[in-house]
């Protein structure tokens, strides 16, 4: 009775000790995963799973889990299924990562029983699995995301699948529509503005909302991205344009000028889209006054940077384009109307262009946005024309405040492939 008394209290302390240590394991591993996939974006996959090794030793105990727990050869990188739910291994993505935990006799740091080694069981093994996959929420693709507040006023219609986020709140007045599928979400959906009776007079609103919060990780690589942009670097520019080659503006220069066609007169501070090469990057410091104005016309298939305080005439069009300022006024990017960042094409593929700013965005009417996207640090204003979103991304790190009377449309990430997205990391498995 003694004897079978002591194996019943065995197996319930030894097996609770082998329960607890493989929950701290588990967690380890959690972390040296998510570790490794965070490190693997910027650095090589040598340097991603030193590090994932490196956050296991800073949480376990090497008395009790040795300094074998995890070694370099147990993380390994490739791609997660989602559809089947299974990791596929592939040494060059950098998409997902599995790794490996574990306490094991052979590695010398098996879990070592209090009790249950009096009647020779001295060990247990222990083994974990943990796989981090990346992934784009669907707010940064296409959809309005602030730090501050989202205003968006009255009588907007938002399709299925556009997606409004505040880090703070969202606020609006009445007469919104929102179709079944849309998103409209803060850290706590009680603090939502909207006036009394505010659910019954914005439609869908109800259904649309959820609680979250989000880590604007595109902003914080906005100004590295812009920079990288100076000297023409791959890593950031679409496939529409030559790395490591860039053009210099001269407002005396008209390289992008049809043949046979007259050089139009010079203006000192104004910009035509004859004065950019095309499927390069284009560049300028701002002369003079630190403003240029870049006149009605397509600007196309450029990469443009400079530090100009920038306004847009009436007509501006950009299509296949990427314009970024280092300016940081609160209107560093202006248009007092037309303004149309992207091609109009009904969600066609292609045509998109993007528009960044270290200071802030203001169009004070008529802005049409079609496969476009407006990335600023500072708060992006706008009024829009009544059907003249078909397929955006705003992403503001102050507040994003709209209008009235918009129509949000979504392409289904459609037109979409050159917007710049910072990925995210969950565990999958």
């Amino acid at each position: 009775m003694f004897l079978t008394a002591l194996v019943l209290g065995g197996l319930a302390v030894d097996s609770n000790k082998v329960i607890s240590e493989r929950t701290r394991l588990q967690a380890a591993a959690d972390s040296a995963a998510h570790a490794a996939l965070y490190t693997r974006e910027k650095d090589g996959s040598e340097a991603a799973a030193t590090k994932a090794v490196e956050t296991v030793s800073g949480m376990l105990s090497m008395n009790k889990f040795g300094s074998s727990a995890l070694l370099t050869t147990d993380v390994s990188f490739g791609e997660w299924d989602k559809s089947e739910l299974t990791f596929r291994e592939d040494s060059d993505s950098d998409s997902a990562v599995r790794v490996y935990a574990m306490m094991k006799e052979e590695r010398n740091n098996a879990s070592r029983n209090l009790l249950l080694g009096l009647i020779g069981r001295d060990t247990f093994d222990i083994a974990v699995e943990s796989v981090y996959s990346t992934y784009f929420p669907g707010c940064f693709t296409e959809g309005m995301v602030a730090e501050g507040t989202v205003d968006v006023r009255s009588n907007n219609s938002f399709t299925s699948g556009f997606c409004i986020h505040s880090n703070e709140y969202v606020s609006m007045n009445q007469g919104n529509y929102f179709e079944a599928g849309t998103v409209v979400s803060m850290p706590n959906i009680e603090d939502i503005n909207i006036p009394a009776s505010g659910f019954e007079k914005n439609d869908g609103l109800q259904t649309a909302l959820r609680d979250g919060k989000y880590r604007l990780r595109l902003l914080n690589q906005l100004p590295e991205i812009i920079d990288s942009f100076w000297n023409a670097e791959a890593e950031h520019l679409p496939q529409y344009v030559s790395s490591n080659y860039y053009h210099e503006v001269d407002l005396k220069e008209y390289p992008g000028l049809p043949p046979g066609e007259q050089e139009p007169k010079g203006n000192a501070q104004s910009l035509s889209p004859y004065h950019f090469m095309r499927n390069a990057v284009n560049r300028m410091s701002c002369p003079g006054s630190g403003k240029m104005t870049m006149d009605a016309g397509l600007y196309q298939q450029i990469v443009f940077v400079t530090n100009c305080e920038l306004k847009f005439a009436n007509g501006v069009v950009f299509e296949d384009a990427v314009i970024a300022t280092t300016n940081k006024a609160t209107t560093s990017f202006n248009s007092p109307q037309g303004l149309q960042i992207g091609r109009n094409d009904h969600c066609a593929d292609g045509g998109g262009a993007t528009l960044m700013t270290l200071g802030g965005f203001k169009a004070a009417s008529s802005l049409s946005l079609h496969n476009g996207q407006i990335l600023a640090l500072g708060d992006i204003q706008f009024s829009a024309n009544a059907g003249g979103v078909n397929g955006a991304s705003l992403v503001s790190n102050g507040r994003i405040i709209g209008t009235s009377n918009m129509d949000m449309g979504y392409c289904s990430n459609s037109g979409m492939e050159n917007a710049y997205r910072a990925p995210y990391f969950r565990v999958v498995k």
